[in-house]
């Protein structure tokens, strides 16, 4: 079996590696962002299962799900998130995802996940898709902020510049400024630094 997993946090990436190479028939090969995902998959035989981080950059929320099922004739993909809620899960098993996979999932739950989905099969944990609306309800700081401000925020916390934001996200760098200092309102914060910081004592990243 031979699986892409594109996420942009490294221990995250080695861990899921490290867990499915011991199972031995699974070959892995990763990617940090959409653009390394589909390059993968450009140059490589096709993969029996790939799994895409919903947050990671260049995704644009499901829009890089999108982009990587039709690629190259059409894969089976899957999304990983730990902040998706379920309508986004929904959403993303209506355009045809090959499932849904919360990252809270344990690793013997993953890796029967990995070989449901590998076969063919579409995958979503019935607890997360059946759990009440409640469940789903984000962070409150989270709920001050738009989409696209919670995607910049991220970037901040990341260390990056306005210019890589710009990039990941497919947007003019002045509107990422625009974004940044709108969010310091929101939340309270007075630099980048600030920021980042407010965001990890949230939990929001």
């Amino acid at each position: 079996m031979k699986i892409l997993i594109a996420d942009d946090h490294d221990l995250l990436i080695d861990t899921l590696v490290m867990f499915l190479k011991v199972e031995g028939e699974i070959e892995t090969i990763t990617a940090a962002d959409l653009d390394g995902a589909l390059g993968a998959i450009d140059s490589n035989k096709p993969f029996d299962l790939i799994i895409l981080d919903y947050n990671m950059p260049g995704m644009a929320g499901l829009n890089g799900l999108k982009t990587a099922l039709a690629f190259n004739g059409g894969q089976r993909v899957a999304l990983m998130s730990g902040i998706a809620t379920r309508s986004i899960a929904e959403e993303a098993l209506s355009f045809g995802a090959a499932g849904f996979v919360p990252k809270t999932l344990s690793a013997k739950s993953l890796l029967n996940a990995v070989r449901f989905m590998a076969m063919g099969e579409q995958y979503a944990p019935i607890d997360f898709m059946t759990a009440e609306d409640e469940a789903a309800i984000p962070n409150p700081l989270a709920e001050k902020l738009s989409r696209r401000e919670m995607q910049v925020l991220e970037g901040l916390s990341k260390g990056k510049s306005n210019k890589e934001i710009a990039r990941d996200l497919d947007l003019q760098e002045p509107t990422i400024k625009l974004h940044v200092k709108t969010l310091y309102r929101k939340i309270g914060a007075g630099n980048r630094t600030q920021a980042a910081l407010i965001a990890k004592d949230e939990g929001l990243f």
